[in-house]
C-alpha cells in the first residue's frame, strides 16, 4: 500500500462512520420501523421495477404499432385520393374510410395548412404518431391532440387541397397509465398494512417478553408468561419461564438457609456458653476435672464447623466452574472408591463403557458424594448404574434401608429436612440443585431391594 493510500485510509474510516452514523439517524429505531422498512423497500422496489417495463418498454412498443397501424391507413387514402381525380370518386372513398376504418376523412378543396408538427399530449403516443408520419407520407401535416378530447385531427396538406382525418384517441391510446399505477400502489398499500398487522403481532409477543424481564429484573412477580409469537419468541418465553422458576427456587432455598443458620447455631453455642458459665472462676482446678468440658465444646466447635461447611456448599454453588466433556465410566468409579474408603458399602457398579456427558466435574463429585454419605448413613449395601438414554445419561443409586414414603419424596429436597442418621438436612437439596443447574433432573423412587432409588438424568 502507498504512502498516499495510507494517509487516506483513517480518512475513508470517518466518512463511512459518518454516513452510518447519519443512516442510524433516519432508520426507525424500534423491531417493528425496521421490520416494516424491510417489508417495505423490496415491495416499493419490486413494484418500480414493474411500472419501468410495463411503461418504459411494453407501452412504448405497443404505441408504436398503434401509431404505425393508423399512419398505413393514412397513406392508403392518400394514394387512393391521389388516384381518383373526380369528386364524386373522392367522396366516395371518404365515406368508405368513415364506414371501414373508422377515420372521418374531410377533403377540403384548394386550402392550405396554417400550422405544422404537432401539438404535445401526456404520453408517448404524440411523438410515435408524428414519427410514423414523417416516415410514411412525404407532405407537410399538423396534427392536434387538443381539439376534442376524444379524436385526434390530423391535417396534411396536398397539391390540390388539405386531407382532414379524425381518428378516434382509442386507437392510439392503450389505456390510462394511471389506471394501472393506482392498482400497483393499492395492491402494494393493502399488502403492507396486512404485513403490518401481522408484523405488530409477532413484535407485541417480544415486547411482552422484554416487560416481563423488566419486572423481574425490579424484583416483581408477575408469574410465568403466556408462550406466543414465531417459534423463536416461543422457545425464548419457555426459557425465561424456566429461568425465573430457577432464580425463584434458588433464592427461596438461600433464603431458607440463612434463616436455618441462625436456629442450627444457637444450639451448640449455648452449649459453649453454659459450659464456660459452669467452669469455676476461683481456686485451683485440676486437668482431668476440665477434661469432660472440654471435649465437649472441641466436639461442639466441630459440629459447627461441619454445619458451616455445609451451608458454604450450599450457598456457593458451582455456577463458576467451567464444564468439560468427561467420561462418565472412570468418572464414577473413582466417586464410588472415595466412597468405600469413607466406610460406604458399594455393593455393584454397572457402568456403560464409552458414555461421555458434558458436566462440571467438581460439582456432579459433590452431589454424587452426598447420594453415597445419605444411602451410608440410612441403608447398607449400595448399587449404582449409569446408562446412556435417549434424554442424555441416566444414573440410578440404590440402597436396601427403609426408604422414603412417597408423602415425603419431596419434602426432603427442601432445606434442614433431616432424616433419621443425622445430617444437616442438605444433601439431597444441594445435589438437585447441582443436577438442575446442569439442566438435569433428580427423582426418587422404590429401589429393587425395598429401599430408596434416586434416578439422576443429565442432558
Amino acid at each position: 500500500m502507498s504512502r498516499r493510500a495510507l494517509r487516506l485510509f483513517p480518512s475513508r474510516i470517518w466518512k463511512s462512520r459518518r454516513v452510518e452514523k447519519s443512516m442510524r439517524r433516519v432508520l426507525p429505531r424500534s423491531l417493528l420501523g425496521r421490520s416494516l422498512l424491510i417489508v417495505f423497500i423490496p415491495l416499493l422496489v419490486t413494484q418500480a421495477i414493474s411500472l419501468e417495463l410495463f411503461y418504459g418498454n411494453f407501452l412504448k412498443v405497443v404505441s408504436r404499432r398503434l401509431s404505425d397501424s393508423v399512419s398505413s391507413e393514412i397513406v392508403l387514402s392518400l394514394n387512393a385520393l391521389e388516384r381518383l381525380h373526380k369528386q364524386s370518386d373522392k367522396e366516395w372513398f371518404v365515406e368508405q374510410a368513415r364506414d371501414h376504418l373508422q377515420l372521418v376523412e374531410t377533403w377540403h378543396a384548394g386550402a392550405k395548412l396554417r400550422r405544422i408538427g404537432f401539438n404535445h399530449v401526456l404520453g408517448p403516443m404524440d411523438e410515435d404518431l408524428a414519427h410514423a408520419l414523417e416516415s410514411a407520407i412525404d407532405h407537410p401535416f399538423f396534427v392536434n391532440w387538443r381539439s376534442d378530447p376524444h379524436t385526434v385531427k390530423i391535417s396534411i396538406q396536398l397539391s390540390d387541397g388539405v386531407l382532414e382525418v379524425e381518428a378516434p384517441r382509442k386507437r392510439l391510446d392503450m389505456g390510462q397509465i394511471w389506471l394501472f399505477v393506482a392498482w400497483a400502489l393499492g395492491s402494494s398499500l393493502l399488502l403492507f398494512i396486512i404485513a403490518s398487522l401481522f408484523m405488530r403481532n409477532q413484535v407485541r409477543a417480544i415486547r411482552r417478553l422484554a416487560h416481563a424481564a423488566e419486572q423481574f429484573g425490579l424484583g416483581r412477580d408477575i408469574g410465568p408468561i403466556k408462550p406466543e409469537g414465531a417459534q423463536e419468541v416461543r422457545k425464548a418465553s419457555v426459557a425465561f419461564n424456566r429461568m425465573q422458576d430457577r432464580i425463584f427456587r434458588f433464592v427461596s432455598q438461600r433464603t431458607g438457609v440463612l434463616a436455618g443458620v441462625s436456629h442450627d447455631l444457637r444450639t451448640p453455642l449455648t452449649r459453649i456458653r453454659l459450659s464456660l458459665a459452669m467452669m469455676p472462676r476461683t481456686g485451683l482446678v485440676k486437668a482431668e476435672d476440665l477434661r469432660g468440658d472440654v471435649d465437649d465444646m472441641i466436639g461442639d466447635v466441630v459440629e459447627m464447623e461441619h454445619m458451616i461447611d455445609s451451608y458454604l456448599a450450599f450457598a456457593r454453588g458451582e455456577g463458576a466452574e467451567t464444564p468439560l466433556m468427561v467420561e462418565f465410566a472412570p468418572f464414577v468409579e473413582d466417586v464410588v472408591a472415595a466412597a468405600r474408603r469413607a466406610g460406604a458399602r458399594v455393593r455393584a457398579v454397572s457402568l456403560q463403557k464409552g458414555l461421555h456427558v458434558m458436566i462440571r466435574p467438581d460439582a456432579v463429585r459433590r452431589a454424587l458424594t452426598n447420594l453415597l454419605d445419605n444411602a451410608r448413613r440410612h441403608g447398607g449395601a449400595i448399587t449404582i448404574t449409569a446408562r446412556s438414554v435417549a434424554e442424555g445419561a441416566c444414573i440410578l443409586v440404590d440402597d436396601d434401608g427403609p426408604g422414603i414414603s412417597p408423602e415425603r419424596r419431596e419434602a426432603v429436597f427442601r432445606a434442614f429436612e433431616s432424616g433419621r442418621g443425622g445430617g444437616t438436612g442438605l444433601g439431597l437439596t444441594i445435589s438437585r440443585d447441582i443436577v438442575r443447574a446442569h439442566g438435569g433432573e433428580m427423582e426418587l423412587d422404590v429401589s429393587p431391594s425395598g429401599g430408596l432409588r434416586v434416578r439422576i438424568l443429565l442432558p
